[in-house]
């Protein structure tokens, strides 16, 4: 199977302003180059352009090609549902939408702190098993939002789950908040394949700086700049495929032209990703270290390095991380105190080695972050 796989939440759409108006044909077009490249593999969920990603996946694809050219991925998204009875209508309304009686493999959606425990409470992981017994899910495993220590946790209490699907980015591959590395190699330690979503960060890692965007040029000038966050994504032993949402023929063109005969990246091109990402990261709004001094007697336990971080990626890429950012800020506020919640007692900043105005900082990050 080739490793790049066509991730269905950002597809072309017949209104800018209606995120569930898709452009069938316009979708008909991007799944004919996707697949005639050779390519099988395809991402969905419930909430991805309101349910009309399943629709337009149907129109797409079920209805014009043999069930062996292709192979679907869909997910149990929790938060969506009130109470454990209404998992089964879900699932039953997700294949009524795909046109399909089973899918190739389903997720747990975006499971982190709070969805974990959902999803424990709701018999979730029982559920996805029980479809899996039936043939309606030939495969399951889970979508990751949240800190290696957690997925370490769950893979070890749940070894029936196959796979999991990781936000995984040259940016955050060492992020505090994201610890794409590290969950990597948690689910390698559990033999659990990769898959990759964010490769590019929802598209952020194609708008970078000038500076970074002509090292990869003068590197390799026939190279597109997404292709180099594409490779890395896809470079890791245990990754099996990494998502691209492409929403253009431009878009599928690039990505499979690169992907079509994949060549993992080599130590030179590495080292001009760590430099490229040492140029993105020095655009960054607050210098934090993540030394995490400062979080040694907080009187309200304030995650301020993990806040800080969440802040400078919000502030770097915009309105398109917005999403993101507030997933995981609010992962944390389950057992941190919010940004809102310091008392300027000034503790934090008289043991900061950068010294930064970190109570300034935190005001900061409130207002864009809790509005």
């Amino acid at each position: 199977m080739k490793k790049l796989g066509f991730g269905l939440m950002r597809l072309p759409q017949t209104n800018p302003d209606d995120y569930s108006s898709v452009d069938i044909e316009a979708v008909k077009l991007l799944a004919d180059e996707f697949l005639a490249k050779g390519f099988t593999y395809f991402d969905t969920a419930a909430p991805y352009h309101g349910g009309n990603s399943e629709v337009a996946f149907r129109e797409a694809v079920v209805k014009r090609y043999p069930r062996s050219a292709y192979t679907i991925t869909d997910k149990l998204s929790l938060f969506m549902l009130k109470k454990p009875e209404e998992m089964p209508g879900f699932f039953e309304a997700q294949l009524e939408r795909l046109g399909l009686d089973y899918v190739d493999y389903y997720w747990l959606h975006g499971l982190g702190g709070p969805s974990y425990r959902q999803a424990e409470e709701f018999g979730a992981f029982e559920f996805v098993q029980k479809l899996h017994a039936e043939g309606k899910a030939k495969h399951i495993g889970l979508s990751f939002h949240d800190k290696a220590e957690l997925l370490d946790e769950i893979l070890t209490k749940h070894p029936e789950m196959e796979y999991v699907q990781l936000q995984l980015n040259y940016l955050d591959w060492e992020d505090a908040t994201v610890q794409s590395r590290l969950c990597y190699e948690v689910a390698t330690k559990h033999h659990k394949p990769v898959i990759v979503m964010e490769p590019i960060k929802g598209g952020s890692l194609v708008n970078i700086p000038q500076e970074a965007q002509d090292l990869f040029k003068t590197f390799h000038p026939d190279l597109s700049v997404a292709s180099w966050a594409i490779r890395f994504a896809a470079s890791p032993k245990n990754v099996m495929m990494v998502l691209s949402g492409m929403n253009t023929p431009e878009q599928m063109a690039d990505n499979t032209s690169y992907m079509q005969n994949f060549r993992p990246l080599d130590d030179e091109e590495r080292a001009v990703i760590d430099k490229a990402a040492s140029v993105i990261r020095n655009a960054i709004a607050i210098p934090c270290t993540a030394c995490r001094y400062c979080t040694d007697g907080c009187p309200k336990k304030i995650a301020i390095p993990d806040y800080f971080a969440i802040y400078n990626n919000l502030k770097r890429f915009g309105a398109e991380q917005n999403m993101v950012a507030m997933t995981y800020y609010g992962n944390l506020n389950k057992t941190h105190g919010k940004a809102s919640d310091c008392i300027h007692c000034g503790k934090c900043e008289a043991r900061c080695p950068q010294h930064l105005p970190i109570r300034q900082y935190l005001e900061d990050v409130a207002k864009a972050l809790e509005g």
